[in-house]
């Protein structure tokens, strides 16, 4: 009698088929995309860097402490914050099929994103009417430089939403919908990672220095 041997191999952590095939589409689009965030992190990286070395150089001019207003940081954050959750109750609808909730928790991380960038433009208009510009020092430079790219990603991110909503209103729920809605919403929580970075080093560090 001849003994069928299986070709599934043990796993410590179960059954595992080692079936040879090519990944999923959700999970070569999910890879590559994780590619492109880390490559962002790698060039915010680049700016902080910069900025924690030029912070002091103020050419004789004033500090953070001196110009940053923490009540509309503040605010910022608590826009920015709060639409991350947003972004995560969106999801939610998507996995349950719900394109009236899916298009109404979009449109109010679309509202959260513009209120933190419209106060962003307020700042740094501020700073430029009061001749606190990029070019007064190198501090302001290395600022306007580094939380000036991630308002630009802010930017970035709010058109893309917009975008996902006219194709979820059009298309419906097809698997290439999800996953750029799932792309996107990995791209929203990472800015709001760069923000609590940007807020702990420039804001609250420079204010308390």
């Amino acid at each position: 009698m001849s003994v069928a041997i299986s070709a599934q191999k043990p796993h410590p952590f179960g059954t595992h088929n080692y079936s040879v095939g090519p990944a999923s589409k959700r999970i070569v689009v999910s890879y590559g995309f994780w590619i492109f965030l880390l490559s962002d992190f790698i060039m915010f990286a680049g700016f902080f860097a910069a900025y924690a070395v030029l912070k002091d150089s103020v050419a004789d001019g004033p500090r953070g402490r001196e110009l940053f207003d923490v009540y509309i940081v503040a605010i910022e954050t608590a826009c920015l914050l709060l639409s991350s959750f947003t972004c995560g109750m969106a999801t939610v609808a998507v996995a349950l099929r719900n394109l009236v909730w899916t298009q109404i928790w979009l449109l109010v991380t679309g509202l959260l994103g513009l209120a933190f960038f419209v106060l962003e433009i307020h700042e740094f208009h501020e700073l430029t009417q009061a001749g606190h510009g990029p070019q007064r020092s190198a501090f302001l430079s290395a600022f306007f430089t580094l939380v000036g790219c991630h308002g630009a990603h802010i930017i970035v991110g709010g058109l893309w939403l917009g975008t996902m909503m006219a194709q979820v209103w059009i298309k419906g729920f097809r698997e290439t919908v999800i996953r750029r809605l799932m792309c996107f919403s990995l791209f929203w929580h990472a800015l709001d990672i760069i923000w609590v970075a940007i807020l702990t080093i420039v804001y609250l560090m420079g204010v308390i220095e």
